[in-house]
C-alpha cells in the first residue's frame, strides 16, 4: 500500500507518536510518505532520512504569554477554519496525480475524502473547556464528532481498560462507531530501554507551541541556575545541524534522538516535562511516570487535566504499548 502520514504542527507529540505506526508499515513492506511542516517536519526528516517528505502547512496558531489561551484561541479560530479548507483541497488536489491506499490524519481535521480510506487518530474525543465555558464541552464534543464521522475510521491512542492514560479526553462520552483504541503508542522501543545514563539529576523536556515553549525553557534555566544539580534541558528544537549549549550546571540540547533520549530520561533522579499527552505515553513506556514532575502550559485546559489525572494515578499499574496489529 501506498500511505500518507500527516501528523498536526501543535508541539512535537503529534509527530512523535507516528513513529511507531510508520515503523510498522515500513516492516511490512508499505510504501510511507509524511506530511508536515515545522518542527515535526524536521523530527521526522531525522527520524525517517529516507522517506518522502511532503511539506503541509498546519493552521496558524500562537499561544498567548499569559496563564489563559481563551483569547488566544478565539483569535486564532479562522486561521484554524482556513487551515482546515486549505489542507482538505491540498489533499484533493494532490489525489489528481498520485495515487494512495490510505490517508493516517493526526487530528487535522480536513484531511478526508471519499476517494480513499481516511483515519482520523486522536486521544482528546471530548476537548476539555476553560471553567467559564465549560458549558460548551458537550456541544464542542458533538462538534468534533462531525468532523470524526467524515472519516472512514477513528484510532484511538489509548488502552480501553480502566479510562487508561487519556481519562475523560476517551472514556467519558459514548465512542463513535468507527472508533476504536489501538493501544498507547510511542516512539522509544525495548532496544532503548535496556540501560541507562545517569550523567544528570534532572532531564526537562521543553516542547509546545510559542512563546510558551520559549517562556517554560526560560523558566527552567532559572529555576536551576544556582543548583548543585546537575541538569539537562532538552529544548524540543529538532534541526539538521544539532545545538549544545553549556552553563555550569545546565546542558541545553536542542534535540535527541531517540535512543539517547530514553538513556538519560531512565538515568534521571527527576525529570520535568509538559503534561502533553504523547509525552505521557513515552514516559509510561519507560516506566518513568512516577518520578515526573509534570508542569501543563498554563491555560491549556487538556495539558492542566492530564496533569492532574496523571497524578492522581501514578502508581496504577498500565499495559505495555500495545503491539501495531492494524498496520499489517
Amino acid at each position: 500500500m501506498k500511505i500518507l502520514v500527516c501528523p498536526l504542527n501543535w508541539g512535537l507529540g503529534h509527530a512523535t507518536r507516528c513513529v511507531p505506526i510508520i515503523r510498522n508499515y515500513l516492516a511490512n513492506g508499505h510504501d510511507v510518505t509524511i506530511a508536515a511542516d515545522g518542527f515535526p517536519l524536521q523530527f521526522l526528516k531525522l527520524t525517517f532520512p529516507n522517506l518522502r517528505i511532503l511539506e503541509l502547512p498546519s493552521y496558524s496558531v500562537r499561544y498567548s504569554a499569559k496563564n489563559t489561551q481563551v483569547a488566544a484561541m478565539l483569535r486564532n479560530l479562522p486561521f484554524i477554519i482556513k487551515g482546515i479548507y486549505k489542507e482538505h483541497q491540498w489533499l484533493k488536489k494532490l489525489l489528481k496525480t498520485e495515487t494512495f491506499n490510505l490517508v493516517i490524519s493526526d487530528n487535522r481535521f480536513g484531511l478526508w475524502t471519499k476517494q480513499v480510506e481516511c483515519i482520523y487518530m486522536t486521544h482528546q474525543l471530548m476537548i476539555k473547556m476553560p471553567t467559564a465555558l465549560k458549558v460548551l464541552e458537550p456541544a464542542v464534543w458533538w462538534l468534533h464528532r462531525q468532523v470524526i464521522n467524515r472519516y472512514n475510521k477513528c484510532w484511538i491512542p489509548d488502552f480501553e481498560q480502566n479510562s487508561g492514560l487519556s481519562g475523560d479526553l476517551a472514556h467519558k462520552y459514548p465512542l463513535p462507531k468507527n472508533a476504536q483504541f489501538i493501544g498507547t503508542q510511542t516512539r522509544f522501543t525495548a532496544s532503548d530501554i535496556t540501560f541507562n545514563n545517569k550523567s544528570y539529576d534532572v532531564v526537562a523536556i521543553v516542547s509546545g507551541i510559542e512563546p510558551q515553549r520559549t517562556l517554560f525553557e526560560n523558566q527552567l534555566r532559572k529555576r536551576f541556575e544556582k543548583s548543585d544539580e546537575k541538569i539537562l534541558i532538552v529544548c524540543g528544537k529538532p534541526t539538521e545541524n544539532f545545538n549544545k549549549q553549556e552553563f555550569e550546571n545546565i546542558t541545553l540540547v536542542s534535540h535527541l534522538a531517540d535512543g539517547e533520549l530514553a538513556i538519560y530520561l531512565t538515568g534521571a533522579k527527576k525529570i520535568i516535562a509538559r503534561s502533553g499527552y504523547s509525552t505521557i505515553m513515552d514516559l509510561n513506556a519507560l516506566n518513568c511516570l512516577q518520578k515526573t514532575e509534570f508542569i501543563p502550559t498554563p491555560g491549556q485546559t487538556e495539558q492542566e487535566y492530564l496533569a492532574q489525572y496523571i497524578n492522581s494515578r501514578k502508581n496504577v499499574t498500565t499495559p505495555s504499548p500495545k503491539k501495531a496489529w492494524f498496520c499489517s
